[in-house]
């Protein structure tokens, strides 16, 4: 009869072996644009457009390159993401071993001594007494409803996410690290324009200075080109004093201390890449962010079997079994043998809605996760939106930019020239020159910008692209370069 019952058992264990009470998952469906209104139509993603790892090599800038290496090395919020990666790691190991049995052995080797007021004890048992035992023991939870599948599938879905997380960390700081390199690397061109200006402000005041001193220019002539001297050279210290926390921010990134780490200033920014005229919707699927927003939508709906799980039956094999005798001698022999083997069961009749209210969180978390989800795919679309405008009227506005420069520079070369023949007075020579300045740095603060732009556009599609070669750049075409300040033409020959 026993055995009977035991092969019944199996024969069920076999049958709701595959059962599972977590609902079909379906992640929502989010509806998208069937065109970026800034990039043209999508196109069909296919193998040939994978992340590219090292995306920040399209800026060409061998520098960006050396510090971006040093990022995974060195960064310490990088580090504290791979430890939860393998946390999650070790956890989906520890859930995996409830599907499987365990064993156990153990050993007791003791001396006793009874009371003598021992109730019912024989007045032929001995006041000592050897007792040893060598035994093993197995146990196994049959999962016939799917919890515990279920609870590993649900672990597996989050090592998964954490490491989508850790691609994620890994991808914002890479961007951040590069922000913070063209800032710098702007803030060097417009230290570098400032120089050029403060020499040109310098030999124009010392024009005025002599012409003062002959009686052709006035006190205020002189006191104009000292007040924009002095102002540009105050410009060039706040920009100075700028770089310094940039520089400070990079080393900290690339895990470095501060006071150890400086990059040298260097001139001219990095490029502008060339982005693809038309960017696959899939692209999108890439982003770290949204796969560790879908992983964790598929973990909620595990963890609902799970909660479904608990309204059933635990059923479990469990046996024993070993041998025992009053002394080593003899211990491993027929006479000494025990075991005993069985299933268990059990089920709980009343706990005041514990079971319930777990399945209710469970289904909440799944209501979260899948909301988090249509909140990050409409955030990933609004984001690359955001970056391909920007980037398209940037590209719109530095060619208008560069003709202010030309056109400013060359007003400020005429009232200069018109100002040593005397024709008119240093206000207008002032005018021209803050105006000169003014539309520069604003021409390179634009290529700093447009940078900017794209390295958020890189990250907004997941870190990178393969594009044919010679796709058409999508930021437009790169500004012309500031021009350097007009100098005091002919200052020696007066």
């Amino acid at each position: 009869m026993r055995s009977a019952a035991a092969g019944m058992l199996a024969a069920i264990g076999a049958l709701l072996g595959g059962c599972s009470m977590a609902p079909p998952y379906r992640p929502p469906v989010v509806a998208t644009a069937p065109v970026f209104r800034e990039a043209g139509p999508w196109i069909p993603a296919a193998p040939a457009l994978p992340a590219d790892g090292r995306w920040w090599t399209v800026f060409g800038d061998p520098t960006l390159d050396r510090l971006e290496s040093q990022v995974a090395a060195a960064n310490p919020t990088l580090a504290g993401a791979l430890g939860r990666y393998q946390q999650a790691q070790a956890d989906l190991r520890e859930i995996r071993s409830d599907l499987l049995p365990r064993l156990g052995v153990s050993a007791d080797i003791t001396q006793n001594r009874q009371s003598d007021n021992r109730p019912l004890r024989g007045s032929n048992q001995p006041d000592l007494y050897a007792a040893d035992t060598l035994g093993g023991s197995l146990a196994w939870d049959l999962d016939l409803w799917g919890g515990l599948r279920n609870r590993a599938a649900a672990g597996r879905a989050e090592v998964q996410a954490s490491a989508d997380d850790l691609a994620a960390i890994r991808l914002a700081l890479e961007a951040q690290l590069a922000t913070r390199y063209v800032e710098l690397r702007g803030l060097d061109a417009q230290i570098a324009l400032l120089t050029d200006t403060i020499e040109a402000y310098r030999q124009a005041d010392a024009l005025t200075r002599r012409r003062f001193a002959g009686g052709i220019a006035s006190g205020i002539d002189t006191a104009r080109a000292g007040a924009l001297l002095a102002d540009a050279r105050g410009q060039r210290a706040d920009l100075a004093a700028a770089r310094a926390l940039v520089d400070h921010a990079i080393a900290s990134l690339i895990g470095q201390p501060a006071s150890l780490f400086s990059i040298a200033p260097a001139e001219g920014q990095p490029a502008i890449p060339a982005f693809p005229t038309g960017l696959p919707s899939t692209l999108l699927q890439r982003r770290p962010d949204i796969a560790a927003a879908e992983r964790r939508m598929a973990a909620a709906n595990a963890d609902i079997g799970v909660a479904k799980a608990a309204f059933f039956p635990a059923i479990g094999l469990g046996g024993s079994g070993g041998f025992q005798n009053t002394a080593l001698a003899g211990l491993i022999s027929a006479p000494t043998l025990f075991w005993s083997i069985g299933p268990n069961i059990a089920l709980s009749i009343f706990d005041g809605g514990r079971r319930r209210a777990q399945l209710a969180v469970a289904r909440a978390r799944w209501t979260q996760a899948t909301a988090d989800y249509r909140a990050r795919v409409l955030q990933a679309f609004q984001d690359v939106e955001d970056d391909l405008a920007q980037l398209h009227h940037f590209g719109e506005e530095a060619q208008a930019e560069a003709d202010a420069v030309r056109l400013a520079g060359a007003a400020e070369q005429l009232a200069l020239n018109r100002y040593q023949k005397g024709v008119v007075t240093y206000l207008d020579v002032s005018t021209a020159q803050a105006v000169a300045l003014q539309a520069r740095r604003k021409a390179l603060d634009l290529q700093t910008r447009r940078l900017d732009a794209s390295i958020r556009l890189v990250r907004a599609i997941g870190g990178g692209w393969t594009a044919d070669a010679g796709a058409p750049d999508a930021a437009g075409p790169a500004p012309a370069p500031a021009s350097a300040p007009a100098a005091a033409a002919g200052d020696a020959r007066r």
